[in-house]
Formats: C-alpha cells, structure tokens, sequence
C-alpha cells in the first residue's frame, strides 16, 4: 500500500489484484469501517460478492452511525457526524456508491448538490440566562500568550505528548477562552483528554480554523447517518451478492505467530447464543473492527433514565480485542482506552416535538424556519453556562423520511454527565427523557411554569448513555492502538477508531473508512494510491490563515511583544519588504 495525491490515480481503475478468486474475506462488525471495507473489496478488490461475509452482533448494521425509529421509544440517533470537504477516502468511496433516491447519481453527488445550493453556517454558536445570544461574536477570545500555547502545541514533537492530558499542556487563558468552547463543544474534547489527540487535530484541520465560530467548514448529510450512508452501502453491497450474518457474535481470533509471521487461523463465534468457529486459511482475510466507541450503549426513554453500564461485556468490541491483544504486543492495549468510563462517558438525546408549541424557542435562537428543509442551527448551540455543558442541533428537516411533516428531530448532548442540572437539580444521567428535555427547554429560554407542560405534552425525548463514546480520545501513546496491518500480518488487519494509521484524526466518518481502505489495499497488494490525507498543516497560506484567526483578525505587528522580539520582528518585516512572502502576509491578513 502506498499514499498518493492529484487526480492522476484518484481516478484510475486499479487491475485486478492476482490471486483474488481463490480468496475469502470475513470482517468482524459492520460498521462505517467494516462497510467500508468491504465496499473496496468489491469496487477495487473485484472480490466476488458471495466470498465477503460480514458478521455481526447486532440485528442491524451500522454500529455508531445510526439513526432509528423504535416503535416503543420512538426516534433515536446516539450522535451525528460532521464532514469536510477534505474527507479523502470518503468521496472517494462515495462516488461509486449508487444513492437509494435518485436513480443514476451517486451518494456523493446528491451530497455535493445539497451542500452547494444549502450551504451551512450557523447565526448563534452559543446562548446564555435562558436562551439569550451570548454574543461571542465569532471570535475566539484568545491571549498572545493563549494563542502561542496553541501554537507551541502544534510543533511539539508526538512523542513529547504521549500519555499527557490536555489541561497539562493549555492553562486557563486557553480553556476559559471562546476557543475551547468551540473546539471542546464541537469535537467533545475534554480536559483531561489527550493533548497529543488535541494536536493531532489542530494539523489535521488546520485549514478550518475559520470556520470553527460559524461552522462554515462543514458539511452534512440530508437525512441521518444511517439512512443517507449506512444504507447506500448496505443497498450496493448486498446488490453484488455480499453475505450479511446478523445475530452473529464474535468472541476472539485466534492467531498463530511465529517467526515474525502472524496470521489468524479461527474465528470464535457465537450464533443465537451457540458457540461455533471458523477455521481460516492464508487465503481468508479478516478485518477486525477492535473496540467500540458505543459499546454498553443504553437507551432510556420519556420517563426512564439511560442505565450506566460500565461492566466490559463478555463478547462485546472490549472484551473481543482483549483476548487478541493478550496475543501479541502489536495488537495493541485496549485498556488504556476502556478502564475508565467516568473519563470517557457523556449522554444525548433525540427529542421529537408532537406540536408546534416549543418551535418559537427554537426559532428565536436559529434565526430560521426549522420547516423549511434547510440548513437549521448550522450545528450545535452550546449554552454556555450549562451545569452539563448542553448543546443542541437541528440539522435539515426531516431527520427521517417516514418523520411527519410537523414534527421537529432535535439533537441534544452534555459533556458532563455527572453534574447537576440547572433547572433539574439532578445528574443529566439521573434523569428521564422527559427530565432532559426539561433542562433543554430552560436553556432555550421557555417561560418557567411552561417548561414542564411542554415536556410532558409537546415532545417525547429519549436519552442514551455512551460510556465510551470519547474512549478514544484518553491519553495514551504509540504501541496504544495496533496498526491498521501489523509487522508481520499475513491475511488480517484492523478497523475503525481504534486501528492506527499515519496522520489522520479519529471520531470522523473519514478516519473509518481510510482504515478500511487501507486495510483492503494492503492485503490485496491493489495497485493504486489511497488518497493522503490532505496537506494543508504543510500549506503556508492556511497555517497564516489559521495564525490570523485565532487572533481574531489582529495583525501580528500588534502583538504584546517585549523589545527584543519587537525589534527581531521589526528586521524580519524589512528583510521581507518587496518580495512575494510580503504580498502573501497581506493578502492574508497577518501585516
């Protein structure tokens, strides 16, 4: 496997790859990934259909990006994905997926078309006493000593940053700032989380700086996850004869490893409770979807609280890659990531309006008709002075295609899962559906003796508990998550959030799908490029861009400098004057 850029391979059709008719794969889980996958395995593989089992636990494919209608409970989406239009692999992927609504296009292109006549942004970031702007007024907020301890963050070597949280890289200048409240609400970062994650990011999307305040850098599906991605690629899949095996727990692969040379030899399973195996050769590949950022997932409903299933259960994603990586070092340590659910739990909830008493509240913040079909909030609206941390969003209406017309889908989630309410003085994770909408409604700014009408009446909210839902970002270093292909590896590799690939960043749609090309690349040995990730922390105009932003504009000649760094500022400036490096810190903004 190699990287590559340009459009030269990004549109070839690779040859097919020697040896592939003899060859089975099996891939463990059906998520984004695991689908991914897949998918490569057909389109670029040219694997026959009927050689590619999926297995999985669930009833249902698409791990942690769905999106339901559960006829006790009613609507439900754990969380929500937000894309870039740097999202290599993705559109990649996405170009040859056939959309479900409009024969002849593809699920890229009814993307692309969407984005571009419904471009998104948001008008209020975040509220404040009930519902009011809290006017950050799309600036950051930050110091020039907040600003540099970013920027000393972004050229801190990796390894100096292993194991270390981000609250021992940034102090309060940074984390009271408006950044961190855009960038924690946004990506869910934590304090305590990884600094190296944090800086990981900052490269990754370097490019969007901007846009973070207003949301201008994203983009979003027309329906939920699971039916405007899940299902195109389950549609395409089963289309070429691929083989589903719902129901079907996989408890460990066993390997043999000797000499350097590592290959999986069984898969344990169980099937409605029964145990069973599949004996595997060099020729049968495995991907293994390890860890699971929704694991112990649990639902509540309107009048129940969401349980806190911290327990690792037997056959789950932990419990599967701690029997493979109790087999070889390079399979990676799952317990730096799963052993501590208080640090790597929060909650959301889907509420669903049933009349339009609660729509003015919403309409008042977004500045839009939620009705219209449009770009609604733009993304999350935090308010700001939320015991939870409390954030919101509508994105396009309907959510669902079978949602009645005058039905609102709101998302609602809070970092802190364990702290009181402010109008419900109880833990978001003590509280019912109907409990958490009540909270919500106080920060939208709902009269206080009409809040629990219109909880009760004019909405049915579910809540979801996620103990692990940010697992992946715990402190942690190299060695912590296998490679994608480990030295050594003969027919398996490893998917998803937890598998390591060089550059990218986790919790996106796009970091899913790269392990999973990746994946099928390497151990078909296919002969074209997977797309590298894109450059832009190496892009002199975006690193000036993102340096300007997060000063909110001011010109780097008005920085609180001491006399030598004014004066060193000063000759570099002169040593500049009259050439293109002068045109180019003009033209964007930084003298």
């Amino acid at each position: 496997m190699y990287y590559s850029s340009g459009n030269y391979e990004a549109f070839a059709r690779p040859q097919k790859p020697q040896g592939v008719d003899e060859k089975s794969a099996y891939l463990i889980g059906s998520g984004l990934a695991a689908l991914a996958a897949a998918c490569y395995l057909v389109r670029d593989g040219q694997m026959a259909g009927e050689r590619i089992h999926i297995l999985e636990k669930d009833p249902i494919p698409g791990g942690a990006c769905d999106g339901y209608q559960y006829t006790d409970i009613g609507y439900v989406m754990r969380g929500g994905r937000e894309m870039d239009n740097h999202f290599e692999c993705m559109w990649d992927l996405f170009r040859s997926i056939p959309s479900i609504e409009t024969e002849g296009v593809s699920v890229l292109d009814e993307y692309y078309w969407l984005n571009k006549a419904d471009p998104n942004y948001s008008l209020c970031r975040a509220t404040e006493k009930q519902g009011q702007d809290a006017h950050t007024d799309k600036k950051f907020g930050l110091s020039d000593k907040a600003a540099m301890e970013i920027m000393k963050l972004f050229f801190t070597p990796d390894e100096e940053l292993y194991n270390k949280r981000i609250d021992e890289i940034f102090d309060h200048e940074v984390l009271d700032s408006n950044f961190w409240l855009y960038w924690r609400t946004m990506f869910a970062f934590e304090n305590w989380h990884s600094a190296l994650e944090m800086k990981l990011y900052l490269k990754r999307f370097i490019h969007h700086v901007g846009g973070l305040p207003d949301f201008t850098a994203l983009r979003f599906t027309r329906y939920n996850q699971y039916e405007s991605m899940i299902l195109p690629m389950v549609h395409y899949l089963q289309e070429h004869g691929v083989d589903f095996q719902y129901n079907t727990k996989v408890v460990n692969v066993e390997f043999d490893i000797r000499n350097g040379r590592k290959a999986a030899r069984r898969i344990v399973l169980q099937r409605e409770g029964r145990e069973d195996a599949i004996d595997l050769t060099d020729n049968d590949l495995v991907f293994i979807t390890n860890g699971g950022c929704v694991e112990n997932s649990a639902y509540g409903s309107q009048n129940e609280p969401a349980a806190f299933n911290k327990t690792i259960r037997e056959g789950g994603g932990w419990d599967m890659w701690r029997k493979i990586a109790a087999q070889d070092p390079s399979f990676g340590h799952p317990d730096k990531f799963c052993s501590d659910p208080e640090q790597s739990n929060w909650m959301s909830a889907t509420v669903t309006t049933l009349d339009r008493r609660i729509v003015p509240y919403i309409e008042k913040i977004c500045k839009r008709d939620p009705f219209s079909g449009k770009v609604v909030t733009g993304g999350i609206v935090t308010a700001r002075d939320s015991g939870w941390l409390l954030s919101w969003t509508i994105n396009r209406q309907p959510q669902f295609r079978n949602q009645p017309k005058d039905q609102l889908v709101i998302w609602v989630y809070g970092l802190f899962s364990d702290k009181p309410g402010d109008f419900v003085k109880k833990t978001m994770r003590e509280c019912t559906g109907k409990e958490i909408c009540m909270e919500w409604l106080y920060h939208l700014g709902v009269p206080v003796a009409e809040i629990a009408d219109l909880a009760e009446h004019s909405a049915k909210t579910v809540p979801v508990m996620m103990p692990y839902i940010t697992a992946f970002f715990m402190p942690r270093e190299k060695g912590d998550r296998p490679n994608v292909v480990p030295d050594g590896a003969v027919n398996f590799a490893f998917l998803g959030q937890f598998a390591e690939t060089a550059r990218d960043t986790i919790f996106t749609t796009e970091y899913s799908i790269r392990t999973g090309m990746e994946a099928v690349y390497s151990l078909l040995d296919i002969d074209r490029g997977v797309p590298e990730v894109w450059g832009s922390t190496y892009d002199v105009r975006d690193l000036v861009n993102a340096s300007v932003a997060l000063r909110d504009g001011r010109k780097i000649t008005d920085m609180d400098l001491g006399v030598v760094e004014k004066l060193a500022l000063k000759e570099l400036l002169k040593k500049v004057r009259g050439t293109d490096v002068e045109k180019l810190l003009v033209e964007h903004g930084a003298i």
